[in-house]
């Protein structure tokens, strides 16, 4: 069977949710490392597109109140972790002797939302093409180590599905990541780590902007409209209850896309994206990963950190 067709029939088993979100990453991994993907451009654009659409859907499943009072209790969190890893990621990337702008995409990345940070700092930063495949893929793989490592390991230290859903969202990269993680610990950890980590990815704004005034770049700051219209999607859900079933619906399609987007992410690792990505890049970002996974799981079963 050629590339093409297994893509195809990964595509359809997703898409009609017979699979699990961490199995359809595992399976878009095992494709990448096996074929040469006829469409990864394509494929890269569509999981872009999809993450956010999905993000949107999942907004109806929101209750504002809920949503509001993690997003309020989650801005002081984010802004401190944000803060501390960028410093720590800087330092890390000097002491490692990485490339100053991968280091910077790296540790962006693993401060803010992952690829989605990576994307909005790239075009202000201009790094090589290697560079973005070392940043990129040090993001993608952790990703996927933290999707299927993360609810063990509440499960493990018996969490709450609070203190999942804000570790989660604290300590892992990508939004698709975060969601995944926190639905297979629970409906409340999904709502508490989608609405945290989404109140952490309006960070694109502010550090992006800080980048630009730094380097001197005239580029255009990208605004995450997702984030608007998932927060609608909650006022909807929340103050209008005549379309509940619609929104039931919505919700489920946002659970199927979220579903594609792993599958679609896992095709883009290849044995070449790892040789590329190199062991001092990967080095830092497992580190600083570690760092902030472990610190922010203490402080949270300690009680310094709650919503």
């Amino acid at each position: 069977m050629n590339a093409k067709n297994v893509f195809l029939i990964g595509m359809i088993l997703t898409a009609n949710g017979v699979v699990s979100p961490p199995f359809a990453l595992l399976a878009g991994i095992a494709y990448g490392f096996t074929f040469t993907h006829p469409y990864h451009l394509e494929s890269k654009n569509l999981s872009r597109f999809l993450l956010q659409a999905a993000v949107v859907a999942l907004g109806f499943g929101m209750n504002l109140r809920q949503v509001l009072h993690a997003g309020r209790a989650g801005f002081f969190y984010t802004a401190i972790s944000i803060v501390l890893a960028l410093l720590l990621g800087w330092g890390l990337g000097r002491m490692l002797g990485v490339s100053q702008k991968a280091s910077f995409l790296i540790t962006a990345g693993t401060a803010i939302c992952g690829g989605s940070a990576i994307a909005a700092i790239a075009p202000i930063t201009k790094p090589s093409e290697e560079e973005m495949a070392m940043s990129l893929g040090t993001v993608f793989m952790l990703n996927s180590v933290a999707l299927l490592l993360f609810p063990a390991i509440g499960l493990l230290l018996h969490m709450s599905q609070t203190q999942f859903g804000l570790w989660a969202a604290l300590a892992i990269h990508d939004t698709s990541s975060v969601v995944g993680a926190a639905a297979k610990y629970g409906t409340q950890a999904l709502q508490i780590g989608t609405t945290v980590k989404l109140a952490r990815a309006l960070w694109i704004v502010p550090v992006a902007m800080v980048t630009a005034y730094a380097a001197k770049s005239k580029t255009r700051v990208q605004v995450p409209w997702f984030i608007l219209l998932f927060c609608l999607a909650a006022v909807a859900n929340t103050y209008l209850p005549a379309g509940s079933t619609m929104y039931a619906i919505f919700n489920h399609l946002g659970r199927i896309g979220l579903t594609v987007v792993l599958f679609l992410i896992g095709t883009g690792l290849s044995k070449e994206t790892l040789r590329r990505t190199g062991v001092r890049p990967f080095l830092q970002g497992v580190m600083l990963w570690a760092i902030i996974a472990t610190a922010s799981m203490l402080a949270i079963r300690a009680g310094w950190i709650s919503v």
